[in-house]
């Protein structure tokens, strides 16, 4: 079973996070501060600053939507303020 990570990135140029899952950190920051994610292109650059990993997809897929959920959201808020 693959190690797969959830992370979240903060865009140094707006502020703006992003939650997501991969099973290379530092290549997927590569690519999200290269311009080959869409969605974050516009928002470069990025730094990782939260991540935590899972055995399997599955797992990490369900820890995704949750982060990406409102109370996922509270959740990053409150046990990363420290580092905001």
């Amino acid at each position: 079973m693959d190690t797969v990570y959830v992370y979240v990135l903060r865009s140094l140029k707006d502020g703006l996070f992003y939650v997501g899952m991969t099973t290379d950190c530092e290549k997927r920051l590569m690519e999200h501060n290269t311009g080959k994610s869409k969605f974050t292109s516009g928002h470069m650059p990025w730094e990782m600053i939260y991540k935590e990993s899972h055995l399997g997809y599955a797992a990490a897929r369900k820890r995704e939507k949750y982060l990406k959920s409102a109370a996922g959201k509270r959740w990053l808020s409150k046990h990363l303020q420290s580092d905001l």
